[in-house]
């Protein structure tokens, strides 16, 4: 059956775009390629559900690219043709990126812009001016550039593309999509890309296709257990904090790893533990903006981090972590400001380019099932291995029913497996995780946070001129001290010779990771 798969070489592509695949070290295409390709240049409708890490964002910037390409050798006025709607600013910049490699023999024919970022309407008007061919943003960033006369859809646009299709109404952009489409041609070709199929891309289905092709490629909406091993452990609170650093601490977890957690300040309560032990890990924190979260993506993406920590956070609107009362006048209202900077339009579970993740862990388990499948579906993608495991309180059993009931209908070998040892042969670190808790405050958490925000200030390029001309305020930014940071006791750094020595036989041997294959680009389709 493998000799019957096609190649790139034999999807009728311009030797361009032939060339920047081969670049990117793709030698075949993955199966939602294949069958999406040939349709898409047909000029079909597609609504594609593919899981994540499958290559869909490939299986729409190639044939979009080949029909601007084609388009252009009799047609050569400059205009607007494709337009890519996300529901996130990260996965707005990963678009952007994956069709500048794909146009990199090419870029003068096929322009590309991404608009999805915080930057003053204004300034991205002479972008559009230039009416770049592919214009990638969120629905709510595209109309208000129509709205302001700085882009105009209605006589040129071609092709309309939604990934992660099933996100987009949960983010809140349904008003948004649905102006949208008054301001769009009323023939245009539309490709429906999505993980999973919901009520939510069901309407926007009935919205936006006209006979489409639907393309269900995978039975299973994960890896099945031969790429992705999924095990659950049963623990309360402190034995989720005793398990993490044990796992981490003795490296029982191997590789690039991504920790899931339920809010913001369990973010940074789980980071300034690990930190009491000497192992770093960091924030991608929903507060700051989408250059520096992409800046922290792609340093973990260069090894510079061995762990992030992240949220869902799809409804920021209603923030779940309450603003401290016990402290200072100035420190509520600082707090207060903190929960309103969150982004609305930030996503971590998914539209986040992580590659070579060998392991997810759900410090707290997600609340829905579709949460579950884009948190692990960040790790096994493409041809790597990967592992996934989850901390189940007696609060989050409901949770992890569900999730079994629907991978189970899914695929029967995809369920999470209960991972079975014995929490005594780990019960000497206990008394080290208690100590590192104790040191972990409330105050110290929210100390973290205003820490962060208050560096970005002082990186701030837009705040360069204002500091030069107000050098007072400049000076008391970086002199103004932490009041309640988190002490760290050196002595926790490392673990003393009678517990390592008398840890005996390792309870967690089987999870033990050390790494997959690294298919250049392949991960990151």
């Amino acid at each position: 059956m493998a000799c019957e798969r096609l190649e790139f070489h034999e999807l009728g592509l311009d030797d361009r775009v032939l060339k920047a695949v081969a670049d990117l070290g793709w030698s075949q295409p993955t199966l939602i390629q294949e069958k999406a390709i040939p349709l898409a240049l047909e000029g079909k409708d597609l609504l594609a559900r593919a899981r994540t890490g499958s290559g869909k964002t490939a299986a729409y910037a190639v044939p979009v690219i080949q029909r601007i390409l084609d388009s252009k050798q009799s047609v050569r006025e400059q205009a607007v043709r494709a337009l890519v709607l996300v529901p996130t600013k990260e996965l707005g910049h990963q678009v952007q990126t994956m069709m500048r490699q794909l146009t990199a023999y090419c870029s003068r024919d096929v322009r590309v812009a991404d608009i999805s970022g915080k930057a003053d309407l204004s300034a991205q008007r002479p972008i559009l001016m230039e009416k770049p061919d592919v214009v990638v943003g969120t629905p709510s960033r595209v109309l208000a550039h129509i709205s302001a006369q700085n882009l105009d859809l209605h006589s040129s646009l071609e092709m309309l593309v939604v990934d992660e299709a099933d996100l987009l109404f949960s983010f809140g952009f349904e008003t948004d999509l649905k102006n949208l489409l008054c301001h769009l041609p009323k023939i245009y070709q539309s490709f429906l890309m999505s993980a999973t199929f919901t009520e939510d891309v069901q309407a926007l289905k009935e919205l936006l296709l006209h006979n489409p092709v639907i393309l269900k490629l995978q039975g299973s909406q994960l890896p099945d257990s031969t790429q992705l091993q999924q095990y659950s452990i049963k623990c309360e609170e402190e034995d989720k904090f005793l398990l993490i650093y044990t796992l981490l601490k003795l490296r029982l977890v191997q590789g690039k790893t991504l920790l899931f957690v339920g809010t913001m300040d369990r973010c940074y309560r789980l980071k300034l533990f690990l930190e009491q032990f000497g192992i770093p890990a960091c924030v991608l924190n929903s507060e700051l903006p989408v250059h520096s979260r992409c800046h922290i993506i792609t340093q973990f993406n260069q090894g510079f981090y061995d762990y992030i920590i992240a949220t869902d956070e799809q409804s920021l609107a209603d923030p779940t972590a309450a603003p401290q009362t016990t402290a200072g006048k100035g420190k509520k209202k600082k707090t207060i400001e903190i929960e309103k900077t969150k982004d609305k339009e930030y996503g971590v579970s998914r539209g986040v380019d992580f590659q070579h993740v060998a392991n997810v862990v759900n410090f707290d388990f997600p609340t829905t099932v579709e949460s579950y499948i884009h948190r692990v579906g960040r790790t096994a993608r493409a041809d790597n291995p990967g592992t996934a495991l989850s901390f189940i309180s007696h609060t989050e059993l409901s949770l992890l029913s569900e999730v079994e009931e629907a991978l189970t209908t899914d695929q029967a070998d995809s369920v999470l497996k209960p991972y079975q040892f014995k929490m005594e042969e780990i019960e000497g670190f206990r008394y080290r995780c208690r100590d590192a808790m104790r040191s972990v405050t409330k105050q110290a958490v929210r100390e973290a946070r205003l820490k962060e925000i208050k560096q970005e200030l002082l990186n701030s390029e837009k705040l360069k001129t204002y500091f030069e001309d107000n050098p007072r305020d400049l000076q008391l930014l970086r002199h103004d001290k932490d009041l309640h940071p988190a002490v760290i006791k050196p002595h926790l750094k490392n673990v003393p010779e009678y517990l390592s020595n008398g840890y005996g036989k390792n309870p967690l041997k089987s999870f033990r990771y050390t790494g997959g294959r690294k298919g250049k680009g392949r991960d990151n389709r």
